[in-house]
């Protein structure tokens, strides 16, 4: 297909062009690629980090690579390499990458609802030429369930002396994590950290998190799935130095105490009430406060995206903007399998009252930017694509961007029927971001 790499896997570099401005918008198509062949889903994070001048992400690819590409700010170069060939053709699969404290670049990666956890580590700082073989961490529990390990989420605590947590969802579609104290050479055992109560629990919680790195990791969670749950709500969890809380400081238990029930967690929205959400993006604001950014879907060709905040004492929602219907191109006369799949959400991790959206304007997808200048009551909004050809979706912030390099990439799709049947390029932009908000 033109338009497309043919990736080996053997090194590849690119020269692009400087990364465009954005003040009036442009066509999604202009924008310069991480990568002409590559998509993710949205609940292995993060997908994209930045260091030291170079960012870095993960893709898999239409024939279901795992890649992990490096973006070099001095030079404007592309490296990529491929961790897993024809891994399996899935976009749950996209690798989570997690820098470490020698500056070394970790991903971990799944295939969807089968088989264990991978783990690849680069060998030198700064460089994607040379990865350690990839090892599979043990984390199947078929005792639990057959699905496997799906969606990887890696956290580094440097207060716990460089723990390192990975999350994912468990074979039996429960959040599962385990801890390495070596930085990710031995794990500790599986546990499961959200479960109902009794033995009726069949709900399968669909889980984001972010982290300041220190001591803290912050959750935010779901009852299920949209398509299963027609009052999927959205809850809140912290943990900090051995202990998990509500937003307020109330103690729910210690990890001896897991797992914890989702109904002692704080709930940040009652779908029951305004209709079925799913979840985006969790971040913290510079006071430490959660944002969230969700999906409400009053009807599948009605979705609206949601910001949350809790303002020390209760949880603000504030409805940011409607958003079409569902991206997946439906073949005609079928029955869309996906209908929750919004455009998309991404905070900006050092500022969560910015944002980028998705949503369809005449037809076509676009990415959008969004600030809000009081905490996220009210919302201004700057195109960042417009008038483009292809659906753009999926965006995902870099975190650690810095001036120059790119802050917000994205998937440019020039076919997305399903998760297992996609060709889409990743876009990326490098913009200013407005001043932080207290």
């Amino acid at each position: 297909m033109s338009g497309f790499l043919a990736v080996s896997a053997s090194l590849l570099a690119l020269s692009v062009a400087p990364l465009p401005g954005s003040a009036a918008g442009a066509p999604g198509e202009s924008f310069a690629s991480f990568t002409a062949d590559g998509a993710w889903c949205w609940f292995s994070d993060p997908r994209a980090v930045a260091r030291d001048g170079r960012t870095y992400a993960g893709w898999v690819t239409a024939e279901g690579s795992i890649v992990v590409g490096a973006w070099d700010q001095a030079t404007g170069r592309i490296a990529t390499q491929v961790l897993h060939p024809r891994f399996e053709h899935d976009d749950h699969d996209n690798p989570a990458l997690l820098l470490l404290p020698d500056g070394r670049l970790a991903a971990f990666y799944s295939l969807h609802a089968s088989g264990d956890l991978r783990l690849r580590s680069t060998t030198r700082p700064g460089d994607i030429t040379e990865w350690t073989p990839e090892r599979s961490l043990g984390f199947v529990a078929p005792d639990r369930g057959p699905r496997g390990t799906t969606y990887a989420n890696p956290v580094l605590l440097t207060g716990e002396a460089n723990a390192l947590y990975v999350f994912w969802r468990g074979s039996d579609f429960k959040p599962t994590f385990a801890i390495s104290r070596d930085l990710g050479a031995t794990w500790s055992t599986p546990r499961t950290l959200l479960a109902r109560s009794g033995a009726d629990d069949t709900n399968r919680p669909y889980l984001k998190l972010c982290s300041e790195g220190a001591g803290r990791i912050d959750f935010v969670f779901t009852d299920g799935h949209p398509r299963n749950e027609p009052a999927n709500s959205v809850h809140y969890l912290r943990y900090e130095h051995g202990a998990f809380y509500k937003a307020d400081g109330t103690r729910l238990g210690g990890l001896d105490d897991l797992p914890l029930d989702p109904a002692r967690c704080d709930r940040v929205y009652n779908g029951a009430s305004n209709g079925r959400a799913w979840i985006w993006d969790i971040a913290t604001a510079p006071d430490g406060r959660p944002a969230i950014a969700f999906t409400r879907l009053p009807a599948e060709d009605d979705h609206r995206y949601e910001f949350a905040r809790w303002d020390g004492n209760t949880w603000r929602v504030a409805e940011i903007c409607p958003a079409g219907r569902w991206f997946p191109q439906t073949p005609p006369g079928k029955t869309e399998p996906e209908p929750h799949y919004s455009g998309g959400m991404a905070l900006d991790h050092a500022d969560p009252f910015t944002l980028f959206t998705s949503r369809r304007i005449d037809g076509v997808f676009e990415i959008e930017r969004w600030h809000s200048p009081d905490v996220g009551t009210t919302w201004t909004s700057q195109p960042l694509t417009s008038h483009s050809h292809c659906d753009n979706v999926r965006p995902c912030a870099v975190r650690g961007a810095a001036a120059g390099g790119p802050v917000v990439l994205w998937m440019s799709n020039e076919r997305y029927v399903h998760y297992t049947d996609f060709r889409t390029t990743l876009k990326a932009a490098g913009l200013n971001r407005p001043p932080s908000q207290p």
